[in-house]
């Protein structure tokens, strides 16, 4: 928690925006699936939404609830509670939210198409529904969801996991530090400023992210284009992150668009 500054808030608030088109969230309602340490829960406060923050891992709702304490006490107008994306009538209580959000965590569900299914049921005509979704990068995507399966499988797989990848990262970065920064140290130093957090708790998350699924940009795109949502921006990558959609539904059949590789 101590990581969340107003560097990192303001970059949440930047990302809102930009990917939203939209400058404010005031007198509107924003429902954060998966929120995480509720970053950017609080980021949508501080546009002005009125925010439910929701996540299955009860030690986020915990650090959501920190955050919240922290910088809008006793609100009203953010709620936080312990449910989960894959639970359909949980989702349908929640009733209609102008934003679904939900960054880097559908994919973790190990239901993922289910999980596609659920976030777009608070949505009404002119909701907007912002997503990132890890890219399908065939063999990698494999090799890496192998990868996860045995780190999380017990302590032995765990340890031998990081015992193989934590070296390789470390030797990859420092790499990185002599040629982009002139200093062995630089990557890490560099990547604690830009992100908050130290290189290393990142390399775990990610060798521990599982269940672990990936979708193409396409396979997303026509899965919403089926239930009434049409693209309104798009973030791709080539590499193994996420690719980031925003959808808004829409009341006519949308527009027939061609995404090409």
């Amino acid at each position: 928690m101590a990581t969340v500054d107003e560097a990192r808030i303001g970059e949440a608030e930047n990302s809102l925006r930009d990917m939203l088109a939209l400058n404010s969230l005031s007198g509107k309602s924003f429902l954060d699936i998966g929120s995480g340490s509720g970053l950017f829960s609080l980021a949508a406060r501080r546009l002005g939404a009125r925010v439910h923050s929701f996540d299955f891992d009860p030690q986020s709702v915990a650090c959501t609830r920190e955050l919240q304490q922290r910088y809008f006490p006793d609100d009203d107008l953010w709620t936080i509670a312990e449910g989960s994306v894959l639970d359909k009538a949980y989702v349908g209580s929640l009733g209609r939210f102008d934003v679904v959000y939900s960054w880097g965590v559908l994919h973790h569900t190990g239901d993922l198409f289910s999980a596609l299914e659920n976030a777009a049921i608070p949505l009404e005509s002119g909701s907007r529904l912002f997503i990132a979704i890890y890219n399908d990068q065939g063999f990698k995507s494999r090799f890496w969801r192998g990868v996860k399966r045995v780190y999380c499988s017990g302590i032995v797989g765990r340890q031998l996991v990081k015992l193989t990848f934590v070296p390789c990262f470390a030797l990859q970065a420092i790499t990185i530090g002599i040629i982009r920064h002139r200093n062995p140290l630089g990557y890490f130093s560099h990547y604690k400023q830009r992100r908050g957090m130290s290189v290393y708790y990142d390399w775990i998350d990610w060798l521990g992210g599982y269940p672990f699924e990936v979708a193409k940009p396409e396979e997303v795109f026509h899965f919403y284009r089926e239930r009434g949502c049409s693209l309104t921006n798009l973030t791709t990558t080539n590499r193994l992150g996420c690719n980031e959609f925003v959808f808004q539904k829409t009341k006519d059949r949308p527009v027939d668009l061609a995404i090409k590789g």
